[in-house]
């Protein structure tokens, strides 16, 4: 007697819907890209007033379905993944126009309600809850362990040559709720040079929200201590440095690089300049509690551990909550 066999599903068409913004694109095409599809990306340019009364308001009428130049237009997909707060009425009309046939999921609070989509993910620091509503501790991201691995085999010239323990600077910036006062700008840099001071081999780079000073102060410790510090020219070296490190050294005023660093399973080292939110302290007490993070105090701290990713969790709630989808909808008949 043979066992029954799985049954077998086409993959699904996916859009990714977005205003373009490239944290939101980047979450959704990770989880896409941990769904096995090639999606296609679908972007949403409302104009005035429609604009500002989103998450809550109607879509941009030029931007309707049955306009050519909408980024709704049909065939619609199976399933839709959205994020960022342009998004939202879009993602509902999407819905309303496939007759329900379309599977909706909305990454990070949407601010509208559990019943913006059939599947929705927040970050446990988010307070939305309810039964369609998936909590990781984490964000999705694109970094897959292949991709980590890949980069770690074959490492830029720089950072092969760097003696161990090598650790990954990550530099951040003044945002919304964090602010780098010339005391927190001093204080890095002292840390930097403790733990250089101490053997560790310092490989790093700004952001796009670096200031001139805070790089300037950062990239003298590297230059002190024989560390590589990207000057901005050539491709992006953040997926290199994060998979040949040791540690990693991360501002607090960024919970993507906290996340995606925990990816690596190599210990976190988080700094936190002056400011701060009750969402990014809860964020980093729970990794701490996970033996993830540690404050940086200009010294290596922790141990390894098994790398937090949230992504392939996502993604497998999706896939499920299509299957029962189309399951519902009697597709599979």
């Amino acid at each position: 007697m043979h066992d029954n066999p799985e049954p077998q599903f086409p993959q699904p068409t996916v859009w990714v819907l977005t205003d373009g913004k490239a944290g939101d694109e980047g979450q959704c095409l990770g989880v896409a890209e941990r769904l096995g599809v090639m999606p296609e990306i679908r972007r949403v340019r409302p104009r005035k007033p429609f604009a500002w009364l989103m998450p809550r308001g109607p879509i941009d009428p030029r931007e309707a379905p049955d306009r050519s130049e909408s980024p709704i237009r049909p065939p619609f997909p199976d399933i839709a993944i959205a994020s960022g707060r342009r998004a939202v009425p879009y993602l509902r009309a999407v819905k309303k126009a496939s007759n329900g046939r379309t599977f909706t999921v909305f990454l990070k609070d949407p601010r509208t309600g559990a019943g913006t989509a059939d599947l929705i993910w927040v970050s446990g620091h988010d307070r939305l809850r309810g039964d369609n509503v998936l909590v990781t501790a984490t964000s999705p991201h694109r970094l897959t362990p292949e991709k980590l691995a890949s980069a770690q085999a074959a490492p830029p010239g720089p950072i092969g040559a760097l003696p161990a323990p090598r650790v990954a600077v990550l530099v951040g910036g003044d945002s919304r709720h964090h602010r780098f006062s010339p005391a927190d700008i001093e204080g890095f840099s002292k840390q930097l040079d403790a733990l250089a001071g101490s053997g560790a081999a310092l490989m790093g780079s700004p952001s796009r929200r670096t200031s001139p000073a805070l790089a300037n102060a950062a990239s003298a410790v590297f230059a002190r201590h024989g560390g590589w510090w990207w000057d901005g020219s050539g491709e992006n070296p953040y997926l290199a440095l994060i998979a040949n490190a040791d540690a990693v050294v991360v501002t607090a005023d960024s919970t993507n690089m906290i996340g995606e660093a925990t990816a690596t399973g190599v210990p976190v080292l988080v700094f936190e300049p002056q400011g701060g939110h009750p969402k990014i302290t809860a964020l980093i007490a729970t990794l701490m509690q996970e033996g993830a993070v540690h404050p940086f105090r200009g010294q290596l701290a922790g141990k390894r551990y098994a790398p937090i990713d949230s992504t392939p969790v996502i993604a497998d709630a999706i896939r499920r909550g299509w299957l029962s989808h189309r399951a519902a909808l009697g597709l599979d008949a």
